[in-house]
């Protein structure tokens, strides 16, 4: 990982910070004074987006921990279930074009 982005409340010394230490280049993704309402800003949705995938595990909805460990656990291990279910789908199976409520075959007793 090379490149980081960040929201617009993370500028000052958090970008020259992650260059020096970790060798990272943090960009951060600042809205405009023009814009009104509610606009999406350009990669916030990819943040969202993975935040929303976490949240399905119960675990993480509500923070129970009291550890960081604990909670860094199970974001892993939340993650963790995200990719083997993506790795394990199969493709989709393409069914003929007939009726679904054809009759379907018995077993002989």
């Amino acid at each position: 990982m090379t490149l980081v982005w960040a929201d617009g409340g993370y500028t000052g010394r958090l970008v020259t910070w992650a260059k020096e230490k970790l060798q990272l280049t943090l960009q951060i993704v600042k809205r405009s004074d023009d814009m009104t309402g509610s606009v999406v800003l350009p990669r916030r949705w990819v943040v969202e987006r993975s935040l929303g995938w976490l949240m399905r595990s119960r675990r993480l909805v509500r923070d129970f921990e009291a550890l960081p460990a604990s909670s860094e656990a199970f974001i892993y291990f939340s993650a963790s279930m995200l990719m083997a279910r993506r790795l394990a789908r199969t493709t989709a199976v393409s069914r003929p074009l007939s009726s679904p409520r054809q009759a379907r075959p018995t077993l002989a007793a």
